[in-house]
């Protein structure tokens, strides 16, 4: 076969050399009645192992040795952890040699094709290496990325599969169809759009003219009697199929023809599977009535039907729709027998044979896709959203990548994974760096002989970079582990990536800690980095004796020798590599993702890294001040994940205190924290907390007493272990004269800031500068002055377009009209009402607008509207801009009186603009 790679396609079966075809008619035999497999992956190494047991390895030995059954058997094991690795990560497939071989020998031709008819490819090296050591033989199999089809391919299968199990009518034959023809056909019957009222039978057209009244086929069919050796006055087409009755197992033998041909027909214009007629003579031949059972047969049919896959692109969830007719067949006016004929309509979504036969890794063992799962991941597409285009950047597609990667993209303006990558770990030629600085210096200065023990280690390496840690566990959304002085993660050239544990004393749970750690590690690279290239991490783990300043080698977790093409061979390797790190370490779930409906990760900037990253326990209290727009609460969202995994905390353990309703309820349901109001906080007792987290603690008040008092009180409650106390707020966005309960400016320490302000859209921002000036000039009096210099070190992300439109002296039906057309304009070009809220200066007004705007709305057939409470709904949010503090919205309109003369009025416009992502709306009530 050629080495360039080859889309294998169903259709030209009998192109493909003889091996293969056997192979693969075999797997596609395998029996599926078991979905799960006993294949296990085992948890001693730093990467996905499957042992599959005893293979006869060698061509010779597995002609010679095995039946064909065992052949089978040994084959379906091999594929299937083949499978399940390539849709999970990648990893190792370990065989213990069957045959006594004393030299190494290959692994089998039937072996090889069968792995090229998995992959769709000539070339195995794209995604397996093999290695023999010893009695054992490897298979190093990489995640499976489509990236080996051509550039111009029109399909690249987004996960590996053996079999679609969807078939198809091609003029008389029924056929398996291929990836390819599986996502075109699901495409077609997905984008087919469907009435939510009306039944599925209405949206397909008629079957065939053929079919229709008239046709002596239809005809036929309506009798309930046929005679022996009659010949029928039709030929089998693409709508009818004749097949005979079995000569034993008759039952069985009906069960097992039924799915791929009633398949084939719902998934195209319908037909009729007749079965008791001979196919080239069209005679009549029935099943004799002492060989079977009528009602059995009947049911065992409907039982076979009743099961297949379905699934549906509609409204509905309709079920197959057939006609079940069991015709007597006479012979000289007696009953000799009967015949079956199943009319099968056309089905409004896809129906499968059974299950696509395609493999992942779930919880440590070898699983079938559910007929869902498949088509979810086959279909898996990077959202189609014109407007996200517009104002994000993609940092990760999912075209090329490994099937269990999501998108991923950063607002327009603010640093690229590339860039970040060269900010945080960067790669210099002739040189090893080790990073972070002042951590190694903090680590080497506080653990006598580390730097010697490390140095040690990476002396043999000359280029690349050491990235430290006090708990890369916890980096990874892990639990942190007692004991470890540091973790540090090695990339150089000419070797794998290596991940070191350095443990005070010696453990015997360091090397478990270090193997999981590494896994993890090496699966977020490919399935959250999107990382396509042949990946391992070798592991080592270490003691530092403070007595003897001795090395101690707890052994090492990479039993496996990996080939040499694990190696990272450039600097640019590296660079990609570190690239999918970035996106490890700084990618969080985006806040729009619920209102995509799918999942998508952002970017932490460079700034909110390095806080994000700090020492918990060295910095267990501190104030964060950031500029509106900078991602503080995103910031207070990956610290209460952090303090979860490094003070092995309970969701309850962590409080997060807000102002508003809306806000608690957005931040409760991601389910990390308790969460609270202030108020709430101030007249219950808390006394299982150990950590709280305040945002937005500007618009605090002290009402219902010291908040800031009692939470310190709580956490500081365990003297030789206090608990963590970060506090975020922003002065700009003051809403109120009294105070605030905070300490004076000057207490507030230690303090960091947020001065890169990434949300706005360029317009927007504009305007968000000049008033964030007009307050810095002439602050509320219950402001400090001091925290409003930060403005002077502003960054604002730019090259995002978008909307501020500011009209005044509007009276009220204006206000509604301009609103209601707006939306209705927005609606029609593809935006969701998930994106507009509309918010007034007080809670009073809410009662003003609500009614004209919801029979404006209703009107013109918009939708209806609900508060900030419920941001997860599919409606336009109408509520105030105090408690819409801390959310945000990509359109926002803000109305407001035309004199709006107060202390904190530049705030309160703060506060609006700087919830709106794409389109700001400011519409002035004109004086009544």
């Amino acid at each position: 076969m050629p080495a360039r790679s080859l889309f294998f396609s169903t259709r030209n079966l009998a192109a493909w050399p003889q091996g293969v075809q056997c192979n693969f008619k075999v797997l596609c035999r395998m029996n599926m009645e078991e979905r799960n497999s006993s294949l296990v992956v085992e948890l001693s190494y730093p990467d996905l192992v499957i042992d599959v047991g005893k293979v006869t390895l060698g061509e010779r030995n597995r002609r010679k040795l095995l039946q064909k059954t065992e052949r089978e058997q040994e084959t379906e094991k091999v594929i299937k952890a083949a499978c399940a690795l390539l849709n999970s990560g990648g990893g190792v497939i370990r065989l213990e040699m069957a045959n006594n071989d004393e030299h190494p020998v290959e692994m089998g031709l039937d072996l090889e094709e069968s792995l090229r008819a998995l992959i769709q490819s000539s070339n195995l090296l794209a995604f397996f290496e093999t290695k023999q050591q010893g009695r054992h033989y490897y298979i190093f199999v990489k995640s499976w990325s489509s990236d080996i089809f051509p550039e111009d391919s029109s399909f690249k299968p987004r996960i590996c599969s053996l079999s679609s199990s969807l078939y198809r009518r091609s003029g008389t034959s029924v056929v398996p169809m291929d990836s390819r023809e599986a996502f075109n056909f699901l495409n077609k019957k997905r984008d087919t759009k469907v009435s939510r009222n009306e039944p599925c039978g209405k949206i397909v057209r008629v079957i065939h003219k053929d079919l229709c009244n008239s046709d002596p086929t239809y005809q036929v069919f309506q009798k309930d009697q046929l005679e022996y050796g009659e010949i029928l006055p039709f030929p089998e087409s693409q709508f009818i199929e004749f097949k005979q009755f079995a000569t034993k197992h008759i039952q069985e033998y009906v069960k097992n023809i039924i799915p791929k041909y009633v398949s084939a027909f719902a998934n195209a214009e319908g037909g009729y599977l007749v079965i008791g007629v001979d196919d080239k003579t069209r005679k009549v031949l029935g099943c004799a009535k002492e060989n079977v059972d009528c009602d059995s047969l009947k049911k065992k049919i409907e039982q076979a039907l009743y099961k297949l896959p379905c699934v549906h692109f509609c409204q509905s969830q309709c079920n197959i729709d057939f006609t079940l007719k069991i015709l007597d067949v006479l012979a000289d006016g007696k009953l000799y027998g009967y015949a079956c004929v199943i009319e099968v309509k056309p089905f409004c979504g896809a129906v499968f044979s059974e299950a696509p036969r395609s493999w992942m890794v779930k919880d440590k063992q070898v699983c079938s896709l559910t007929t869902q799962e498949w088509v979810d991941m086959m279909m898996d597409t990077d959202p189609d959203l014109l407007w996200l285009c517009k104002d994000f950047e993609s940092q990760l597609s999912l075209s090329n990548r490994p099937p269990l990667s999501r998108p991923v993209y950063s607002k327009k303006g603010l640093e690229h994974k590339k860039d970040l990558q060269q900010h945080l770990f960067p790669v210099s030629p002739g040189c090893l760096k080790r990073t972070p600085k002042s951590l190694w210096k903090e680590l080497s200065s506080q653990n006598e002989g580390l730097e010697e023990l490390i140095n040690k280690q990476i002396y043999p390496f000359s280029q690349g970079i050491l990235i430290l840690s006090r708990s890369w566990a916890v980096d990874l959304n892990l639990e942190e582990k007692q004991g470890v002085i540091c973790d540090a993660l090695l990339i150089t050239q000419n070797s794998p990536p290596i991940f070191y544990t350095i443990l005070r004393k010696p453990d015997a749970g360091g090397q478990v800690y270090c193997t999981h750690t590494a896994l993890t590690l090496k699966q977020k690279l490919v399935n959250v980095g999107g990382y396509t290239g042949k990946l391992c991490v070798m592991t080592k783990v270490l003691h530092l004796s403070p007595e003897s300043n001795a090395e101690s080698l707890e052994g090492s977790g990479s039993l496996i020798d990996y080939p040499r093409a694990y190696d990272l061979v450039n600097t640019q390797q590296m660079e990609v590599l570190l690239q999918s790190l970035v996106i490890v370490l700084l990618g969080f779930r985006s806040f729009l993702s619920d209102q995509l409906g799918c999942e998508v990760l952002n970017l932490l900037t460079a700034q909110q890294y390095e806080i994000f990253s700090k020492n918990l326990r060295k910095n267990r209290k501190l104030f964060i001040h950031g500029l509106p727009g900078s991602g503080k609460t995103v910031m207070a969202v990956k610290i209460m994940e952090k303090i979860r995994n490094m003070f092995h905390c309970e969701a309850n353990k962590i409080l997060y205190v807000c102002e508003n309703q809306p806000l608690r309820n957005f931040i409760s349901n991601k389910n990390i924290c308790h969460a609270v109001t202030r108020k709430t906080f101030m007249n219950k007792d808390f006394k299982n907390i150990q950590h709280i987290i305040i945002d937005e603690a500007q618009n605090f008040r002290i009402e219902n007493g010291d908040w800031y008092e009692k939470a310190k009180t709580i956490t500081q409650s365990e003297k030789d272990c206090p608990g963590i106390l970060w506090i975020f707020l922003d002065y700009f966005q003051t809403n109120h004269v009294e105070s605030s309960g905070l300490p004076a400016f000057s207490a507030q320490y230690p303090r960091e800031e947020l001065t890169r302000v990434v949300r706005n859209a360029d317009q927007i921002a504009s305007y968000l500068q000049g008033v964030l000036q007009e307050v810095r000039k002439n602050p509320p009096p219950n402001i400090p002055s001091g925290s409003l210099q930060m403005l002077l070190e502003a960054e604002w992300a730019q090259g995002v377009q978008g909307t501020l439109n500011i009209k005044e002296n509007l009276t009220l039906d204006q206000i509604v009209t301009h609103v209601t057309d707006t939306c209705k304009r927005l609606f029609e070009r593809g935006y969701s009402p998930k994106d507009v809220a509309v918010l007034v200066s007080t809670a009073k007004e809410i009662d003003c607008y609500k009614p004209k705007l919801w029979r404006a709305m209703r009107k013109r057939r918009v939708v209806q509207f609900t508060d900030a409470s419920d941001m997860a709904g599919d409606h336009i949010v109408l509520d105030s801009i105090r408690r819409f503090s801390g959310l945000e919205r990509n359109i926002v309109f803000g109305i407001h009186p035309q004199t709006m003369g107060s202390a904190i009025s530049h705030n309160v416009l703060v506060c609006l603009a700087s919830r709106a992502n794409q389109q700001l709306h400011i519409l002035w009530r004109r004086n009544i």
